[in-house]
């Protein structure tokens, strides 16, 4: 299975976030994060980000369809980190690889250093595709609501 990332176009943004509100809502239901859960943006809040200079968006690909999305957040500046905010495959697509795939290449098309993400603590495996891809935990946390506690994790 060939993965690729395609950058968003600015025609594509409805797609992308009716794409992104159908991944996230499974965990919205769960955490019931109404403030912080993708789930619950107004398309509006991607046409901010994808207007920032250091954003770049990308339809995740498997063999030409579109199985996800992620943002890159590059300053492109020494000393700042690159962010992964957000990823996700769409529930039908996931556990093929797709996720670590994704993050390989925006590692490859970005730098392999200087990286940061965060993701939610109860979520097991996403915490362990971060760590496997040699991602690290640090001692940040944010504790959203009674039910879901965000983790932060740097590379390099």
């Amino acid at each position: 299975m060939t993965v690729e990332l395609i950058p968003v176009r600015r025609e594509e943004l409805r797609e992308l976030w009716e794409m992104q509100v159908a991944a996230f809502a499974e965990l919205l239901e769960r955490y019931r994060d109404y403030d912080t859960s993708p789930a619950n943006e107004p398309p509006e809040r991607i046409e901010e980000r994808f207007a920032q200079p250091q954003t770049t968006y990308y339809f995740i690909t498997a063999d030409g369809v579109r199985v996800g999305a992620i943002r890159i957040v590059d300053f492109r500046e020494a000393g700042r980190r690159k962010r992964i905010s957000p990823i996700f495959i769409m529930p039908e697509h996931r556990r093929r690889g797709h996720a670590r795939q994704a993050i390989a290449q925006a590692e490859r098309r970005h730098g392999a250093d200087g990286w940061m993400l965060s993701t939610i603590l109860q979520e097991e495996g996403n915490c362990r595709l971060y760590e496997k891809m040699g991602y690290v935990r640090t001692d940040e946390t944010e504790r959203i609501n009674e039910r879901m506690t965000l983790v932060f994790y740097n590379k390099n």
